[in-house]
């Protein structure tokens, strides 16, 4: 948050700078009889700016929500199949719910963090993954292929391993270097071109360059903050696994 703070604040300082070279440079009264072209162009490029920022804030809000829905659609999957395998032979039972709890566990104390750190993820959960597909193996082989709980046990595995997956694949993921470019580069030529306009009073184009500014810049944090769902300020929360692990070291279904 401080860094976001900082950013904003440089890039209202940078307006400004540009803003005083370009009025000691050139009278207001002469850059007043271009504003009608000014002005023009201006519109174009604010319109095309506004329609990219509008898009690119979209779009990674709503890869936050996919991140955030897949994180609990997983840890509700985890559930899902400690509670399944209550209803399967007690040898195979005891060790799968184990394996759950020690997954949840993982996932918290050493997945999360590692995401954030952008490190690479620890063996532990795929093994306990690997574990939990082994036993939903055995538990098949032994109550045929017609039982009711080890079919959908198998179906939460499946949905368990896709939704890592993709846990992972979001963790990794940014907007591409070009698309970050295009952003800060539309920035930059909004704002410099509304401190082209000729107005006659300095106070008032000053006010509206820092108020350009400073809304541009706290899209393209915001942007930037948004399309890091474990790494950024709003980063998606293990919440959904806290409550899982809470539920099985009382023992509860």
């Amino acid at each position: 948050m401080i860094w976001d703070v900082v950013v904003i604040a440089a890039c209202v300082m940078a307006a400004l700078a540009f803003l005083f070279v370009v009025t000691r440079t050139s009278a207001a009264h002469e850059r007043k009889e271009s504003n009608d072209f000014t002005g023009a162009v201006v519109a174009v490029i604010g319109t095309t700016y506004a329609v990219i920022l509008a898009f690119m804030l979209s779009g990674v809000w709503n890869m936050l929500q996919q991140a955030q829905a897949n994180a609990e659609q997983e840890a509700n999957a985890l559930v899902n199949i400690w509670r399944i395998a209550g209803d399967i032979q007690p040898d195979i039972s005891h060790q799968m719910r184990s394996l759950c709890l020690k997954y949840a566990e993982d996932v918290v104390k050493l997945e999360w963090p590692a995401m954030e750190a952008k490190e690479p993820m620890p063996p532990s959960s795929g093994e306990a993954i690997q574990g939990l597909w082994k036993l939903a193996g055995q538990s098949q082989a032994h109550a045929g292929a017609d039982s009711i709980a080890s079919y959908q046990l198998l179906e939460e595995l499946r949905t368990l391993s896709e939704c890592r997956r993709i846990r992972l694949m979001h963790s990794q993921e940014e907007l591409p270097g070009i698309l970050r470019a295009v952003l800060v580069a539309g920035g930059i030529i909004t704002v410099a071109a509304a401190c082209f306009f000729g107005v006659p009073s300095f106070r008032f184009h000053l006010l509206q360059v820092v108020v350009l500014t400073f809304l541009i810049s706290l899209v393209l944090v915001a942007i930037a903050d948004l399309d890091r769902p474990y790494q950024g300020n709003e980063i998606v929360q293990p919440t959904g696994f806290k409550s899982a692990i809470a539920a099985f070291s009382k023992g509860g279904d």
